[in-house]
């Protein structure tokens, strides 16, 4: 008996990768993809802005993610800064 694919790959942790806003800790602002522990999910572009604290390295930003890297890593992929 066949068994169709979808019922053999689940991968529940990681539902389909959404742009959010976010804020970003990156004192350079260089790469455009960042480990999960460096973002912080925001509901909107002005709680993100209001977050954001650019003197210290904490950057508002629209971001997809997350999703999972080739070595079990979860990532956000930078779309724009927001400041």
């Amino acid at each position: 008996m066949a068994t169709a694919i979808a019922s053999l790959i689940a991968d529940t942790e990681a539902p389909l990768v959404q742009a959010c806003y976010v804020v970003i800790y990156a004192p350079k602002r260089q790469r455009k993809r960042f480990p999960e522990a460096c973002v912080s999910i925001h509901a909107s572009a002005a709680a993100a802005s209001a977050a954001a604290r650019p003197e210290q390295g904490y950057h508002a930003a629209v971001a997809s993610g997350p999703s999972r890297s080739s070595e079990g890593f979860r990532l956000f992929y930078l779309v724009r800064w927001l400041d």
